[in-house]
């Protein structure tokens, strides 16, 4: 089997990518890397505190590693960090990473662009799969997930804390992609049929936060370098491990 690490959001996307991953024979899976806000001890973009994510990996069994990044982090910087971090293990003999993505052209790219510099290839389950499709085999399959984290230009409040399940999507507006991929809302997955028992947590506080981005022209992923529209936007639900 090729040897591989998984990069892990600890959200649904992740969680069905890598229980196709580990139901195959090609790719061996040796640890999950996740992104840190060393800032707050959370998952980057997902607002997770720490010790749920070290809660989830530990049930699934395979072991983590993470990237620590500061709260306000520039895109060249990000860049610089996360390339010492991708030689490292490639300099461990890894060649392939594995990621959730499903459709978005120029985040793969950028991907691929930077995995190159050393030497590593990017894998994607799930891609250009029908996302409702994907979503509906997550819930048959038994993995349960919440939303932590929802964009405020596509979904209110209400959006935040909820379990995804069938009336979460018949309640999804029609320009919400129905697995978030276009960072509509990401969650937390807590139980499913990669896990030893599920994750233990109780609900805390929703909060709304925004951000300000960088005017630097490095402070973009895509290709070209056209003015990029931020999100600024986003109500979080902070969960609390028991």
């Amino acid at each position: 089997m090729k040897k591989a690490y998984f990069n892990w959001s600890s959200g649904k996307d992740s969680s069905l990518a890598l229980y196709k991953t580990l139901n195959q024979s090609e790719y061996q899976v040796d640890f999950l890397l996740t992104n840190i806000n060393k800032e707050f001890g959370r998952v980057s973009m997902h607002g997770l505190r720490e010790e749920l994510l070290q809660a989830q990996v530990k049930s699934i069994g395979l072991p983590l590693r993470t990237i620590e990044f500061s709260g306000n982090v520039s895109m060249s910087e990000y860049n610089a960090i996360m390339k010492t971090h991708m030689q490292k293990i490639a300099n461990q003999k890894y060649e392939y990473g594995l990621f959730g993505d499903i459709f978005l052209e120029d985040l793969k790219a950028y991907r691929d662009l930077k995995l190159a510099e050393v030497g590593i290839t990017g894998v994607y389950p799930l891609w250009k799969q029908n996302t409702k499709t994907l979503l509906q085999e997550f819930i048959d399959l038994g993995f349960k997930a919440i939303t932590v984290c929802v964009n405020a230009q596509f979904l209110d409040q209400s959006f935040v804390g909820r379990v995804i399940d069938e009336k979460f999507i018949e309640d999804l507006p029609e320009n919400v992609d129905v697995c978030g991929e276009h960072g509509e809302f990401h969650t937390f997955v807590f139980d499913g049929p990669i896990f030893k028992h599920p994750v233990s947590f109780t609900i805390g506080e929703k909060v709304y936060k925004t951000y300000q981005s960088s005017e630097n022209d490095d402070d973009n992923c895509h290709q070209n370098k056209q003015k990029v529209t931020w999100d600024t936007g986003f109500w979080y639900c902070d969960l609390l491990l028991e």
